[in-house]
């Protein structure tokens, strides 16, 4: 059997009309890249196409005389193409792309290779782009000075831009891909296909782009840990340098909202004694996560949506703008397209923050993804209290059973869930959490959401305590608490709420402090006005 014959090499390239360049002599003295690919003794060059306009032919013929002096068995072809502006990266594009297309590509009897040495930046990129994608189906050569008088005729370096040879690195890129998703699921392994593929999307969007994400679904569906997992990503990948900030809309009314968001100079209202920043100026250079953002007034929504178009917005009480680059996430668990429709939303923010929107499932439609999060929660619980907590076989499966059944409504979602384990795990003797210990919880649930205003003050709680706080207060008194911060949330100040609460009693006493009274209560729950209204 005969040998393979060698397929001749052809090298495609643009002529260098500064590196070319070279007078009498002394251009012998001088490094020009494409004379020098045609000069290495170990790299036969059987035929050169070269680029060039027609302003340069002169430098191009004496180019070509050169390599034919210097290696006889190299056919040079030179290629007139005009350029106007080598610096016009769709021109250049267009133009190399064109030649691409009309060029008589043999592959299977000549071997291709595009010198990116020489030409402007742009055109080094276009010949990088043109042949990454196989439009030139040739690998790349780079060629460089020498850097001794041993070196004649330089270096030179050939890449092959063919990926799928490099297993490593291709691998390295799809564990970074796993890593990103899995970091927004918290490490959870879910089973949801839906969920999945949504943080699958989510991750492929925030990895790519700064533009503001909608996030919406149930109360307790996840949402303010998915933006905090965002931010972790963008983070990760120097999407965004400054720190996370973060509010709850539905706690803040009034000029307290403008001053929370926007801030405030000095005498602006009564109260504001001294100048306040606002969170959108603490965001800059970072995250701003507005959770219930359907629950802003409509003012602060128009100043809002200035500031995510201008980056500027008025401080309340100034007449000077100020600045704040920030990223955006929003949550809401509201319908903003009927918002809109009542007139309690702007359509020109909703237009401006629905780009990228993602609907959060709830907690009883993903199944099979509760024994995974359970299992995260107990992790999570015995971490934080350094104690362990787990199930007995049985218990695990009783609890299990109930959790995926209808009977388990899940109207909390997620913080129903942490609240149901985290009492489990307080009550469970030496850290085993029993059939009996399931039972009790079960039962609880179930009465629990048979009530729904009862399930509607647990979410409220959830807002402003831990799911530690909630399972030390007696059924009794998070009743009571829940209806107390309700008529706080939606009135104008602390007094305003003392006279709703005391209304009855307040005309049989002869002096009044209602006021105090409800700071009093809240303090006993460890709760203040400052913290339901101003953060």
């Amino acid at each position: 059997m005969s040998p393979p014959k060698h397929k001749p090499t052809v090298i495609i390239g643009l002529l260098g009309t500064t590196l070319d360049t070279g007078k009498g002599s002394k251009r012998w003295e001088r490094w020009r890249p494409t004379v020098s690919l045609c000069q290495h003794e170990d790299f036969v060059v059987d035929r050169l196409e070269l680029i060039h306009n027609k302003r340069a032919t002169a430098l191009a013929e004496q180019v070509e005389k050169d390599i034919l002096s210097v290696s006889p068995e190299t056919t040079v072809v030179r290629h007139i193409v005009e350029m106007r502006d080598a610096w016009d990266f769709e021109e250049v594009y267009t133009t190399l792309h064109d030649f691409a297309k009309a060029y008589p590509f043999d592959t299977d009897h000549e071997d291709y290779l595009v010198h990116i040495t020489t030409g402007t930046h742009v055109a080094q990129i276009c010949n990088f782009l043109l042949t990454e994608t196989s439009y030139f189906p040739a690998k790349l050569i780079q060629t460089s000075p020498p850097r001794g008088t041993k070196e004649a005729p330089g270096r030179f370096q050939i890449i092959d831009l063919d990926l799928t040879k490099y297993d490593r690195l291709a691998s390295r890129f799809e564990r970074e891909y796993e890593d990103a998703v899995e970091s927004l699921k918290d490490g959870i392994e879910t089973r949801n296909k839906a969920f999945n593929s949504l943080i699958e999307r989510i991750e492929h969007v925030a990895a790519r782009t700064t533009d503001p994400i909608l996030l919406t679904g149930p109360t307790g569906a996840g949402k303010s840990r998915l933006a905090n997992r965002i931010f972790e990503l963008r983070k990760h990948r120097h999407l965004v340098t400054g720190h996370l900030v973060e509010v709850n809309c539905a706690t803040i009314r009034g000029d307290s909202a403008m001053s929370t968001l926007f801030g405030h100079k000095k005498g602006a209202f009564t109260g504001a004694v001294t100048d306040r920043p606002g969170l959108l100026r603490r965001a800059d250079g970072g995250t701003l996560f507005l959770d219930e953002i359907g629950e802003l007034g409509v003012d602060e929504q128009a100043m809002l949506l200035r500031a995510i178009e201008e980056k500027r917005f008025t401080p309340l009480g100034s007449d000077v703008e100020v600045s704040s680059d920030f990223q955006l996430i929003a949550g809401t668990n509201r319908d903003l397209i009927e918002h809109v429709r009542q007139g309690t939303f702007r359509d020109d923010l909703l237009s401006r923050i629905n780009l990228w929107t993602f609907e959060l499932p709830a907690l009883r439609d993903r199944p099979e993804d509760i024994e995974p999060n359970i299992e995260y929660e107990l992790e999570r619980l015995s971490q934080s209290r350094n104690q362990q907590a787990r199930f007995s076989k049985e218990a695990h499966r009783r609890f299990l059973d109930f959790a995926t059944s209808p009977e388990a409504t899940w109207p909390g979602n997620f913080r129903d869930l942490n609240a149901a384990l985290t009492r489990m795990s307080t009550l469970a003797p030496g850290g085993r959490i029993t059939v009996d210990t399931v039972e009790e919880e079960t039962n609880r649930l179930c009465t629990l959401w048979k009530d729904p205003d009862q399930s509607n003050n647990n979410g409220l709680l959830s807002e402003l305590l831990t799911q530690d706080q909630i399972s030390e207060i007696d059924l009794f008194d998070q009743t009571q608490l829940a209806s107390v911060l309700e008529v706080c949330r939606n009135s104008n100040s602390l007094s305003d709420a003392g006279r709703k609460l005391f209304a009855a009693s307040r005309v049989r006493r002869s002096s009044t402090n209602d006021s105090d009274r409800v700071r009093k209560y809240l303090a006993k729950f460890g709760l203040s006005w400052d913290h339901l209204i101003l953060e």
